[in-house]
Formats: C-alpha cells, sequence, structure tokens
C-alpha cells in the first residue's frame, strides 16, 4: 500500500498547516485539495457545501453506497509553535487537527485509486465549516449532495492523551449534544447617582448565571449528564456616570443526546421567565452553533472494532461519551454510520490549545483503517 512517495501525505498536511483558513472561508484550502487530489483519479470532484469537496470512486449505480468524511477548517487562535510548518496566517492556526483528517483523506484517495472498489461507489467528503456547526447542514442541504443517500457514514477525530494509533470508539452517542445559547437582558438606562429611575440588568444577569449552575450534572459517566459553561458576557459601556440598560449572557450547553438537550433548554427558558418576572427586565433567548450528538448504529460500531483488529491497532471501547461536539453528528441523524476516534499521543497538548498539533503517524494507518471498512462494504 501506498506506492507514492511514503511523505507526500506529511507534505500536503504541513502545508495545509501552513495556510489555515477558518470556517465557512477556505476558499484556498479548497484549491489546495483539489489540485492534490486530483492524481489520484476520482471518477468526479465536486465542490459541495460552497468551500468543500465531493470525490467519487466506483461507477456501479445499483451496489452499495459508502461516505467517508473529513473537516477541513481551523480556528481562529493565535500558534505559538515554532516548527518548520507553523501557521503563517496571523490569528488562525490548525489546533483541532482537521489537517491531519484532510490529509488521511487524501490518503484514502490515492488507495481507493490503486484497489479499485469491486462493486457500489465510495464519496469522500472534505467537510467545511465543522467548528461552526454550519458545514454538515451545508452539504446535506447542497443539490451536489442531495442525491447521494450512503448505506454507511464514517468519520474520525484524532485524540490527545490516548496512545498513539489506539482506535477508540463506542456504540450509542460518540460525542454530546452541543448547543450555544444567546439570552439578551433589556431593561432602561438611567443615571449612574439614579439607578432606581432606570433597570439595570446586572443583577439579574448575575442571578441567572449562578442559578443555572444547579441545572448542572457535570460527570460525563452519568445518564443525565448536563454541563452549562458561561463563555461571554456584555453589559452597559464605560460611561460611568450611566446605570446600563442592556446585557448578553452567552452560555454553551453539552448534554447526552437530543432529548436531554431538550430538557435543559427548557428548564433554563422556565429560569429566565421566573426571574424576567421577578426583575421586570425583558429577557429573550436566540440560539447558535448546533451539534447534534453523534449516534453510533451499532452494526457499524462493530464493523470499526472488527476492521481495528484485523489490522492489529489496538482497541478501547469507551463507556461514556466525549463532552466535545461534532458535526458529524447530523450525517448520523440522516445515515446509519459512526465516528471513530485515533490516539494522538498521550503527551499531545489537548485540542484547542495553542500549543497543539496533529500527530503525522496517524495518516497512514487511519486510511488503512478506512480502506478496510470500505472493503467490507463492498465485497
Amino acid at each position: 500500500m501506498f506506492s507514492e512517495k511514503p511523505n507526500i501525505f506529511t507534505q500536503f498536511r504541513h502545508e495545509l498547516h501552513r495556510f489555515p483558513e477558518v470556517s465557512g472561508q477556505e476558499v484556498e484550502t479548497q484549491k489546495r485539495i483539489k489540485a492534490f487530489v486530483r492524481q489520484f483519479n476520482p471518477v468526479t470532484i465536486s465542490e459541495v457545501g460552497g468551500t468543500g469537496l465531493l470525490l467519487q470512486y466506483g461507477h456501479d449505480d445499483t451496489g452499495p453506497v459508502t461516505l467517508i468524511r473529513a473537516d477541513i477548517d481551523a480556528l481562529p487562535i493565535q500558534e505559538v509553535n515554532t516548527f518548520g510548518h507553523k501557521s503563517l496566517i496571523e490569528g488562525v492556526s490548525h489546533k483541532c487537527g482537521h489537517d491531519g483528517h484532510t490529509a488521511i483523506l487524501a490518503a484514502l484517495a490515492s488507495l481507493l485509486a490503486e484497489y479499485p472498489i469491486g462493486k457500489g461507489r465510495v464519496y469522500l467528503l472534505f467537510q467545511p465549516a465543522e467548528e461552526t456547526g454550519k458545514g454538515a447542514e451545508a452539504v446535506l442541504n447542497d443539490p451536489a449532495f442531495s442525491a447521494i443517500r450512503p448505506d454507511r457514514a464514517f468519520a474520525l477525530h484524532n485524540l490527545p492523551g490516548y496512545k498513539q494509533g489506539t482506535i477508540v470508539c463506542k456504540p450509542g452517542s460518540f460525542t454530546a449534544s452541543v448547543l450555544s445559547m444567546i439570552v439578551t437582558f433589556t431593561g432602561a438606562v438611567s443615571h449612574s447617582a439614579e439607578p432606581e429611575k432606570g433597570l439595570n440588568p446586572a443583577y439579574t444577569m448575575a442571578d441567572f448565571t449562578l442559578k443555572s449552575r444547579a441545572l448542572q450534572q457535570p460527570n460525563p459517566q452519568s445518564d443525565d449528564f448536563a454541563l452549562i459553561t458561561p463563555v461571554y458576557t456584555t453589559m452597559g459601556s464605560t460611561s460611568y456616570g450611566i446605570s446600563a440598560g442592556y446585557g448578553e449572557v452567552h452560555l454553551t450547553l453539552r448534554t447526552r443526546n437530543a432529548k436531554k438537550m431538550e430538557t435543559l433548554t427548557a428548564q433554563l427558558v422556565a429560569l429566565l421567565a421566573e426571574l424576567s418576572a421577578e426583575s421586570g427586565i425583558d429577557v429573550d433567548t436566540a440560539y447558535t452553533e448546533s451539534f447534534f450528538a453523534n449516534e453510533n448504529d451499532n452494526a457499524a460500531f462493530e464493523q470499526i472494532k472488527q476492521s481495528a483488529l484485523k489490522l492489529e491497532y489496538d482497541f478501547v471501547e469507551k463507556q461514556e461519551p466525549f463532552k466535545w461536539g461534532e458535526d458529524f453528528g447530523l450525517f448520523t441523524q440522516h445515515y446509519p454510520g459512526a465516528m471513530f476516534g485515533i490516539g494522538n499521543g498521550e503527551d499531545s497538548p489537548a485540542l484547542h490549545n495553542d500549543d497543539y498539533d496533529f500527530n503525522d503517524n496517524l495518516i497512514k494507518p487511519a486510511a488503512q483503517l478506512f480502506l478496510e471498512l470500505i472493503d467490507i462494504q463492498h465485497k
């Protein structure tokens, strides 16, 4: 396998790392991927989801259809690493390893060119905007994708803290449901010497932030897991003669699944209604960056497990879902499939840390695992 020079995928990953682009702006990334994967002779290359790409392998319209997905976007984080492939874009870097995921999918394309599938079709999806939770939706709503109905859909994520190359998976929920909640508090401004003549939202905002903690169950092993993280707040201005009349509190919510998320958001809305009635402050809520839990199909999980063991990879069956969100969960709402993790190294900096980097040693084994999964579907 990998008859090409073995370092071309590492070189490609490093190129992507040097020129990262944030969600929805992956214009040059899309061009780089397209130019690189053409050498692996896909049947078609289609632009999808705005700045994504979809590669087709196989011509058979009657056989099984398999989708393998990788994410391509970077984060608005300034890199502190000083290695040769460090980010050249100020304030933007690949701190979740999507450059590595992209390189894995490119390596898989090379394997599919070398070992054509016997029947059916395989689609390789380079998906944009995973970090904002908008990329999967954009792909699923794109007419270029709508005619494809995968029988199986697979994806992976690298996992800092796990031994290099260890495959981590579980049936059922693999990642959390995640939703960001924006709460606005509208009162009335007044002179700061006469706050009683206005309606300052500060104490209502504080009450909400403190009382919401009682709705948490932060233990990830609990079936009632619910995490509420304040991420941003603003109120008034630095005009010290003015008592504020408007403020915002932004929270990120995490639960085991969509049903638990509905319960948690209903509890928070009820709390806000109670505080609004007590204070006279008008309260409004909005939601953004929604991530469905990745619901791993039992049969797809077993295929991942058996493929990993066949390749003699270490395998860990996780007992509880990861707390982070991943928008591949939207695909598992529509198609049977699964996401798995691959260890980035026990000493690897954590995801979204400014000193994180993807482990290049994962590119080949991850691509080979995907090929094994494809072989199972297309025998």
